[in-house]
């Protein structure tokens, strides 16, 4: 009896050593204990995921606003601008082309700047870039569609045909970038007839739009 006894508490001690251990947070701890664990596994969290994302992932936001954004690209600088279109200062209103699409579309800027020769007469008081010279800006855009051989066109002029649904959305003043879309909807070869969607955006919106028909040809 005594032998069967010592053997039941000898598996007894066995199993409760063998058991694994687990940590319990009890209510009974005081409140400044209760905080510290939990300050420890959050700290413990924190480590983890800051190995996880290694120590040279930098954010973009602590990078100095000059580095944050990007220049547009160029696919047409001003020189291959001047060797498509007859336009010249003052009224060549294209700095720059950042896509093109042959026969499709074409995208292009023109910086906007306080010098520019319109501003001492609209408005002196509040430069604001008149509409007729978005409207122009969007229409030497498509000029540089137009005047491409992929679409058959011809390097001598081009002029408009109509003009139809301009929306001007928001005033252009000087320091913006004017970055204008404009996209072949159909063309009449035989005629040199094209119709083109345009619109101009400042900062992401559109800020003027419309049809245009524009014309081939010399005069």
């Amino acid at each position: 009896m005594a032998a069967t006894s010592n053997s039941l508490l000898s598996l007894t001690l066995s199993q409760s050593l063998n058991k694994p251990r687990t940590r319990r947070l009890s209510l009974s701890q005081s409140p400044n204990s209760l905080s510290l664990s939990l300050q420890s596994i959050h700290r413990s969290n924190s480590i983890t995921c800051s190995s996880l994302n290694g120590p040279n992932n930098t954010n973009n936001q602590d990078l100095p606003i000059e580095k944050k954004y990007p220049a547009y690209p160029t696919v047409m600088d001003i020189n291959q601008i001047r060797e498509i279109l007859p336009h010249r200062f003052p009224f060549l209103l294209v700095d720059r082309v950042i896509e093109y699409n042959p026969g499709v579309s074409a995208v292009a800027i023109k910086n906007v700047t306080i010098n520019d020769n319109f501003f001492p007469g609209h408005f002196p008081e509040r430069p604001i870039m008149p509409g007729v010279l978005m409207v122009e800006a969007l229409a030497q855009v498509g000029g540089l569609v137009m005047l491409q051989p992929e679409v058959g066109g011809s390097r001598e002029n081009f002029f408009f045909a109509g003009i139809d649904k301009v929306r001007f959305r928001k005033p252009v003043i000087a320091g913006d970038t004017l970055v204008m879309r404009m996209t072949l909807v159909k063309l009449q070869k035989r005629f040199g007839i094209a119709k083109m969607e345009g619109k101009a955006y400042v900062g992401g919106e559109v800020v003027c739009e419309g049809e245009f028909l524009m014309a081939t040809g010399s005069e």
